[in-house]
């Protein structure tokens, strides 16, 4: 599971201005490390088993090699330029969550988790934030092109039945989880349980965005 610490909301709900935030929230850390427990775990049991990575219902969101930013670093991507409220990260992680129940074949792996993170993250801030990027945006923040994020966003809606809906209960509940999933690793992260409302790649190629780029402003797409 999956949630996020909302330490740079302000308590009535919204972001506080960009200058007021020094520092990532630091959910995205909980988040990044669960998801790379994960991943590493289910590579080896892909290697292990000799099977097809993800299974065949992830088989949409495959590259060919794993992408060469990490984890952390896509998450902190994503934040920095799509100002994405921290709740679409944690409902975001329900969405992969559910995909991977309601498709026991299925397993995030390295070769996936990349590119359900930016379709999955994008999805929530449609649902949650009153003001959010289009697609064009999250498609050069992640490394894809607009056309393979488009189609993302669409297998992933399919899959999941449209079943977008996160109660405050279930949000809860997932950032429950993540409070002892870090206590467990001698981490003590403050989260808060409310809701609120450069390549371009194809499926055969890799991801690869510039992980150390300081500019304010996402990367360009290039052929």
């Amino acid at each position: 599971m999956l949630a996020t610490a909302a330490t740079s909301e302000a308590d009535d709900g919204h972001r506080r201005p960009q200058e007021a935030e020094p520092t990532t929230p630091r959910v995205l850390t909980v988040i990044a490390h669960v998801l790379q427990k994960l991943v590493a775990r289910n590579d080896r049991l892909v290697a292990g088993l000799s099977c097809v990575a993800g299974g065949k219902s992830l088989n949409g969101f495959h590259g060919v090699r794993a992408p060469s930013i990490s984890i952390p670093r896509y998450l902190e991507r994503i934040y920095k330029y799509t100002s994405c409220s921290p709740s679409c990260f944690v409902v975001g992680f329900v969405y992969i969550d559910r995909l991977v129940h309601r498709h026991p074949d299925s397993l995030v792996v390295s070769l996936n988790v990349h590119r359900l993170l930016v379709t999955s993250v994008m999805v929530a801030s449609k649902m949650l934030d009153d003001v959010h990027y289009n697609n064009a945006l999250y498609a050069r923040v992640g490394g894809v092109s607009n056309a393979e994020l488009n189609r993302l966003e669409l297998e992933l809606l399919f899959l999941l039945d449209f079943g977008l809906n996160v109660s405050s209960r279930v949000f809860e509940s997932y950032c429950l989880h993540l409070e002892k999933e870090m206590l467990c690793n001698g981490m003590v992260p403050r989260i808060e349980r409310s809701l609120s409302s450069n390549a371009a790649v194809d499926d055969v190629t890799e991801i690869s965005v510039d992980d150390t780029q300081q500019s304010t402003s996402p990367p360009q797409m290039v052929d």
